[in-house]
């Protein structure tokens, strides 16, 4: 049983890599059963002996298959795309609610105002477009009036950042191809340490490149020692209370 189990993890590991990041997100219903019924088939192999090993390894390898050519369709193919995923629906427009919309999709207004208020919006007046997505998550576009101010609208820096936020160093180790990434050496990195008084990149528990070219770092003593401060503190109140 024990054999059975590792190689069905490990043919269910090598099948999502190969269906990608797609179907791990679970991005439409139809990535969503296909990923529940691989999950079963592969939970099956492992946990039920009366399942022919071999067979259900066949299955498996069969599902992903067929998901897999059917995401290779739906790119291929617009009409694919609305037969197996649909396509999205406009629910509000205007401040008005679309009744018949929502009747399509079996979705009723409680349903509604839940999803409105997972996006911070209480009222649909204030709302121009709210569209429901094929994944079933609602996108929402406010009224030009209460829509946030950008930095355009207040005259602010609209400089583009020079870098993308990006880990250099985690737990004292230094992650080169990030900094080939970014186009940085280690000479840089090295140069921006010491500024910090830092003189061993195995003394930094985080290291950071920020979207200005400054470094921010999180060094192993101070996370030590905030631990042991957050300690003293809990145990001191333990004591007072007690």
């Amino acid at each position: 049983m024990t054999l059975r189990t590792i190689l069905s993890f490990l043919a269910l590991l090598i099948l999502a890599r190969i269906l990608g990041k797609k179907q791990l997100g679970q991005l439409t219903f139809f990535h969503y059963i296909t990923g529940i019924s691989i999950g079963s088939i592969a939970s099956q192999i492992a946990a039920v002996a009366e399942t022919p090993f071999l067979d259900g390894l066949i299955s498996l390898i069969w599902w992903c298959f067929l998901t897999f050519i059917i995401t290779i369709i739906t790119l291929k193919s617009k009409k694919a795309r609305v037969l197996f995923d649909d396509k999205p629906t406009i629910v509000i427009q205007n401040g008005l609610i679309l009744e018949s919309a929502l009747k399509k999709n079996r979705l009723h207004m409680d349903e509604l105002t839940m999803m409105l208020r997972e996006q911070a919006v209480f009222s649909v007046q204030d709302i121009q477009f709210a569209i429901l997505e094929t994944d079933g998550k609602l996108s929402v576009l406010h009224k030009t009036p209460v829509q946030s101010a950008t930095k355009q609208d207040v005259k602010a820096d609209v400089t583009p950042p020079i870098y993308l936020p990006t880990e250099v160093i985690s737990d004292g180790q230094l992650i080169v191809e990030n900094l080939v990434e970014l186009e940085l050496t280690v000479d840089w990195l090295n140069k921006k340490l010491k500024k910090k008084n830092v003189q061993n990149i195995k003394d930094v528990y985080f290291a950071q490149v920020q979207t200005n070219g400054s470094l921010y770092t999180v060094l192993k003593k101070k996370i030590i020692n905030q631990f042991l401060n957050i300690l003293y503190h809990y145990m001191y109140s333990l004591y007072t209370n007690s």
